[in-house]
């Protein structure tokens, strides 16, 4: 047994329209809902190795620049499916020292995401949890 925390179960962010953002989530990063056992007020969501969660608000609290990160594995590809879908992102940089590339875009809420991309990035160590292979909230 470790002393140090496996992986980050999700994470939560306001939203002041549930249905407009299971929508988003699903569109742009292939998410799907996961029904909740409890507190049903929240919308949860999961990609299979990540998940995030959305309380229901009236109005944002603007916190920003705090963002989340995710990777991809087609940064071209990725970039046309986001212009497909009319998402505008920032102008990408890249990092020639260790082949990586980022940009940002923001979902409707305007919580800002970072779409990072690694030539050769090396494979995830551990397994994948179990909630998030069923599809269940636990």
């Amino acid at each position: 047994m470790s002393n140090r925390p496996a992986y980050i179960h999700h994470v939560n962010f306001p939203t002041t329209d549930p249905e407009r953002t299971k929508k988003w989530y699903a569109e742009v990063f292939g998410m799907k809902a996961i029904t909740p056992k409890s507190n049903t007020r929240v919308v949860l969501m999961t990609r299979g190795n990540f998940d995030l969660h959305f309380t229901p608000v009236e109005e944002m609290d603007r916190m920003a620049p705090y963002h989340f990160a995710v990777e991809v594995e087609d940064w071209d590809g990725f970039l046309a499916h986001l212009k497909e879908l009319g998402i505008r992102h920032t102008r990408p940089i890249e990092r020639p020292e260790n082949q990586s590339k980022f940009c940002y875009i923001h979902d409707p809420d305007h919580t800002m995401i970072e779409l990072v991309y690694h030539h050769r990035r090396p494979p995830l160590s551990g397994p994948v949890p179990a909630r998030a292979q069923s599809g269940t909230e636990n």
